[in-house]
């Protein structure tokens, strides 16, 4: 029985190793095994700080997930490669030569995390159900564990990452409260970029100043997952990483309407706020830096 498990796991880690993935993009999700239970916590985001409110209209856009549940590592977007290598300029343009195209980002959250639901000690190792879950629970550690190990190659420091995501996490949220758009470009991808400049400009026609504060130190910070996004089949050094951040801290809110009346929030009040946000940053782009690539909804 014992050879057998071992055998079974490590047939899983060489299956982990495989750096492949078939398809570009679907729609089902992928999870992790990790479980989150914080009761206390009143509102998810500074984000959801808009979204409660009765008077506001604003909504998180859905996030996609990417298709089937795979034990590859890098995902080799076909798509994409074939946007940087094989892309067609404007017959003016190939008139003075070609046209070479970078993708500074896939544009996408690979694998967004979910929590899994508890299943029972006996239900996990004695039925085939069990065995399937715990299969897969095995896949998606060793998926992280995979990337964080390259990442360290870089120069990764986990406590040094940590203080520059806290450090951007106040930024960024800052700089959404005050509605600063040009200096928001700077620390987070395309895609959210025009994700966050939108949900501003529709914050903005509700409610005319908001105020926000974030109580430091912050109350607890994990990682909850880390995956690796490959761009050339021929090239298994060119990828970006994507970790998954958990933050809880305590915040202050309040909105004003033009008068300068309160209409939303305290900020006599401080409240617990649970965030989960995903940053991106390239292992093959000289200077990359860290940014903010997508926030998940809890």
């Amino acid at each position: 029985m014992a050879f057998g498990r071992s055998h079974t796991i490590c047939n899983l880690y060489r299956r982990a190793q495989i750096p492949l993935y078939s398809q570009m993009l679907g729609s089902s999700r992928s999870y992790s095994g990790a479980v989150i239970n914080v009761p206390e916590i009143r509102c998810r985001s500074f984000g959801s700080f808009l979204c409660k409110s009765h008077n506001s209209p604003l909504m998180h856009s859905s996030m996609k997930n990417p298709s089937t549940m795979a034990a590859e590592l890098s995902i080799f977007l076909y798509e994409t490669r074939w946007v940087t290598t094989q892309a067609k300029a404007p017959p003016q343009v190939r008139q003075l030569g070609a046209m070479k195209v970078s993708m500074l980002s896939p544009g996408i959250v690979y694998e967004p995390y979910a929590p899994r639901e508890p299943i029972s000690f006996w239900q996990r190792w004695f039925t085939r159900s069990g065995w399937r879950r715990t299969k897969e629970d095995i896949i998606l550690e060793l998926k992280s564990a995979y990337a964080i190990a390259k990442l360290r190659k870089s120069g990764y420091s986990k406590q040094q990452f940590y203080k520059e995501a806290f450090d951007m996490y106040k930024e960024i949220n800052t700089l959404i409260a005050n509605g600063d758009k040009m200096s928001l470009r700077k620390s987070v991808t395309e895609r959210m970029f025009s994700a966050l400049k939108n949900e501003i400009k529709q914050r903005e026609a509700v409610w005319s100043k908001v105020y926000w504060e974030l109580i430091e130190p912050v109350v607890k910070m994990r990682t909850l997952r880390a995956r690796l996004i490959g761009v050339d089949r021929n090239n298994l050094n060119k990828v970006f990483i994507q970790l998954t951040l958990e933050f809880l801290t305590k915040q202050k809110f309040e909105a004003y309407d033009s008068k300068g009346a309160i209409v939303a929030g305290d900020k006599n009040k401080e409240v617990l706020v649970r965030d989960i946000w995903v940053f991106e940053k390239s292992l093959f782009h000289p200077g990359a830096y860290w940014r903010l690539c997508g926030r998940i909804s809890t």
